[in-house]
C-alpha cells in the first residue's frame, strides 16, 4: 500500500523538516498548475517519470520552466532511449497517479527501482514547490531539506543540466 500525504508529513517531521502546504483544486499538468494562484515562494517543479529501452526508470525533476531534452539527458545518464513510464508502473513503483507525480513519491521506491535526476537550474532556487503525493496541494520545501529527504530514502540523486547543450 503505498504512503500517504499524512505518512509523508509524519516523515518529515521525523527528519524535523518544515514545510508548508496550500490546498487547490486538482491540476494535471504544469499549464493547469499556471492558472491556479499558490501563494507559495520559490521555484514550482514538473516531474517525469521515464522508462529506457532497457527497462531503466528515472524520475526528473525540473524547474516548471525547463525544457527537458530527453535524448540528450538519455545519453549523459548512459541511458536507452526514454519513454514515458506507464500509469501502472509508476503507481507500483512511485504509488501515485499521473499528474501527482512529485519528488516526494520515492518515499514509496522502496526496492530502490528509479533513478532520481534534478534540474541544476531548479536547485539555485532556496525553496521548491511539489505536490505531496497528490495534486490537490502543493508544498514548498527548502531545498537541501528536500535533498536530505530524499537520501533519507536510500536515493542518492543526481544533479545535472537538462536542457540541450
Amino acid at each position: 500500500m503505498p504512503r500517504t500525504r499524512q505518512d509523508l508529513f509524519s516523515a518529515l517531521a521525523e527528519l524535523e523538516i518544515e514545510t508548508q502546504t496550500i490546498d487547490h483544486p486538482a491540476v494535471f499538468t504544469v499549464a493547469e498548475s499556471d492558472k491556479v494562484e499558490i501563494p507559495l515562494p520559490g521555484a514550482h517543479t514538473k516531474n517525469l517519470f521515464l522508462k529506457d529501452d532497457k527497462g531503466a526508470l528515472f524520475l526528473v525533476i525540473a524547474n516548471s520552466e525547463t525544457r527537458v531534452d530527453l535524448k540528450a539527458l538519455s545519453k549523459r545518464l548512459g541511458a536507452g532511449r526514454f519513454s514515458f513510464g506507464k500509469p501502472e508502473l509508476l503507481m507500483e513503483t512511485l504509488g501515485v497517479t499521473p499528474g501527482s507525480v512529485t519528488a516526494f513519491a520515492v518515499i514509496n521506491d522502496t526496492g530502490k527501482r528509479v533513478t532520481i535526476v534534478f534540474d541544476e537550474a531548479l536547485l539555485a532556487d532556496e525553496t521548491l514547490n511539489c505536490h505531496p503525493l497528490e495534486n490537490t496541494a502543493t508544498t514548498n520545501i527548502a531545498r537541501e531539506d528536500l535533498l536530505r529527504f530524499i537520501r533519507a530514502t536510500g536515493h542518492e540523486p543526481r544533479i545535472m543540466v537538462l536542457t540541450a547543450s
